[in-house]
């Protein structure tokens, strides 16, 4: 057996033997440092013709989105950024200019949100690769898990979705979007190259959530022997017996491979199932005048890349959360209480079809 016969899945659920369960299976490891502080951590690589080309992406871009996939990942548990770490693999003859650029578009990215390079390494390779490390701090009560979703809870995407993959394709295919407005066609360009972590998203959560300095979060309630909610139990309180590792009441993560791949990934941790509504899918408005609504809707589901957060959390919260943040936001699903996750139609116009993680990129 080799890895392209078990796949990408196949191939993290062995690595996944040799760590803590409790401590893998999330956008970042969380451990703790103190009794009311955790460290988050999470590791990206990227490879020379995987991630990035010259043909789409200059070295400054290349940096920034590199540094943009990290802060994601810390934004999907609900982390404060604090530093990052490079170990850059490059060829002898690698331009020294394109070095320089590729860590300018780190630094540009990270200091928006005030975050250090802080060391690193660098090794001789035939292929450019850049692997990074990225640190978080996030306080116990606000850790966001792909493992706490409940039945008959709202899905929110914070923002539009295929965003990414129409500016790929608009950059691999110079002849595509010709009748497109230049500001449409930078904008999507801009989201492909330059992507924004939703680290802004956070501090309205918590306020939504009642987590603010001095406020008790609420907490999910207990799981029954089946993995759901034991509605007969009281919520836990941060007090109570298995307090401290009660988690607010939310689940979540990033869409960097799709949205699909989020949802999808969230439900099956959870043990939940999910009807997904195919009209409330955020899209780019541009794409009616650009694309099919099959295109449309393959490349919101599958396209990647457009580092959003996917949040699974109670009606009345999500509803105020995708009103305080708006641009795109919105609830395009509700979980339930089978294990099936179904793309459905509202509308009456499409059969219902039940949503894979084979349909998004895979390494294998």
């Amino acid at each position: 057996m080799v890895i392209k016969d078990i796949g990408e899945q196949g191939l993290l659920k062995i690595l996944q033997k040799f760590c803590p369960p409790e401590i893998v299976g999330d956008d970042c490891a969380v451990m703790v440092t103190s009794p009311n502080q955790s460290l988050a951590v999470t590791t990206d690589m990227l490879v020379d013709g995987v991630h990035f080309s010259d043909r789409t992406t200059s070295p400054y871009d290349a940096g920034w989105r590199a540094a943009a996939a990290n802060l994601s990942d810390l934004a999907a548990m609900g982390a404060r950024p604090l530093g990052v770490t490079v170990a850059l693999a490059v060829a002898a003859d690698t331009a020294v200019l394109w070095v320089e650029e590729f860590y300018r578009g780190m630094t540009a990215c990270l200091q928006v949100y005030q975050t250090p390079i802080a060391g690193g390494d660098v090794v001789r390779s035939p292929v450019v690769t850049v692997a990074i490390t990225a640190f978080g701090e996030v306080e116990r009560d606000r850790i966001i898990s792909r493992s706490q979703a409940r039945s008959g809870w709202a899905i929110v995407a914070t923002g539009v979705h295929g965003a990414s993959r129409a500016g790929l394709e608009l950059l691999l295919n110079p002849e595509f979007g010709q009748n497109l407005e230049q500001g449409d066609r930078a904008s999507l360009i801009l989201a492909h190259q330059r992507p924004q972590p939703r680290l802004d998203v956070l501090p309205v959560l918590w306020e939504i959530l009642g987590c603010e300095d001095g406020m008790e979060p609420p907490l999910s309630p207990p799981l029954s022997k089946g993995g759901k909610p034991d509605l007969n139990s009281p919520p836990l309180s941060k007090g109570g017996p298995g307090g401290v590792n009660s988690p607010i009441a939310i689940a979540g993560m990033d869409s960097s491979d799709g949205l699909a791949d989020a949802i999808i990934q969230i439900c099956q941790a959870s043990g939940v199932g999910a009807k997904v509504d195919r009209p409330k899918i955020p899209i780019p408005h541009i794409f009616s005048e650009l694309i099919s609504t099959e295109t449309a809707l393959e490349w919101a589901l599958y396209g990647g890349e457009d580092f959003e957060l996917v949040l699974f959390l109670p009606l009345v919260q999500a509803q105020l959360l995708v009103e305080k943040i708006g641009n795109g936001a919105a609830i395009v699903g509700m979980t339930t209480d089978s294990t099936d996750i179904w793309l459905t139609d509202s509308s009456g116009i499409y059969p219902d079809v039940v949503l894979k993680l084979d349909r998004g990129f895979q390494h294998f």
